[in-house]
């Protein structure tokens, strides 16, 4: 396959050496290179099965109408724009593209959401809460991941009262606990990222996965899909 990979931070190159170790043909474009994503046009995304974005907040709105009004296939795992999420799966739909986002693209967070779930159906009446640390370049706070764990409890008990604290701490790769506190006990429940490569590996599987399918997915629908 032929891989964009949209973003040179320490995700972005994370994601070049695994596709490359994968057997993936890979080029990847800095910030500088695809200002206001003026260097997605349709001729440059038609070199490409797939694209996949770790960039920025700022950036990656710009990305995505380019890149989706081309009707190519992407993988998104930035996090922070999820108020334009209606637009983009609109955009991606209109244009037959593949559209795939997630807030985490690790298959162990996918894991802990599924748990989650169960942990809240298991003890409702326990007081939960979420802590997430990051490293500190992180500009969104909370975390997509903990805005999602979040949800998967709530899905689970509508109306259930969660409390995220955020830390940016160092070069923390990612740290999220899950709390159920009751007058008698508590129960913890933790992931922890060792380093980038769970997240860059998950995003370049998904892209695998996407490169001929037109749609639109979050990565927890199909992460059980992937090989």
């Amino acid at each position: 396959m032929r891989l964009l990979v949209l973003g040179r931070g320490k995700t972005g190159r994370i994601v070049a050496d695994i596709a490359h170790e994968r057997g993936h043909s890979v080029r990847v474009l800095a910030s500088d290179e695809n200002r206001d994503a003026s260097a997605l046009t349709a001729p440059f995304l038609a070199q490409f099965d797939a694209v996949i974005d770790f960039t920025s907040p700022e950036a990656v709105v710009g990305n995505m109408r380019a890149c989706l009004a081309n009707g190519a296939h992407m993988v998104v795992g930035t996090t922070g724009w999820y108020g334009q999420l209606e637009d983009m799966r609109a955009l991606a739909a209109r244009k037959g593209a593949g559209f795939l986002y997630g807030t985490n693209y690790s298959v162990g967070v996918q894991a802990t959401l599924k748990l989650a779930k169960e942990l809240a159906k298991a003890i409702p009446h326990y007081r939960f809460s979420i802590s997430e640390t990051h490293h500190v370049s992180k500009k969104d706070a909370p975390s997509g991941t903990a805005l999602t764990l979040k949800q998967a409890l709530q899905t689970a008990v509508p109306g259930l009262e969660v409390e995220i604290t955020s830390h940016r701490e160092g070069d923390a790769s990612g740290l999220h606990v899950i709390e159920a506190r009751s007058e008698n006990d508590v129960i913890e429940l933790k992931h922890e990222a060792f380093s980038r490569r769970g997240f860059a590996e998950g995003a370049v599987r998904a892209a695998e996965w996407i490169h001929d399918k037109t749609g639109v997915w979050d990565f927890s629908e199909i992460s059980s899909q992937l090989s």
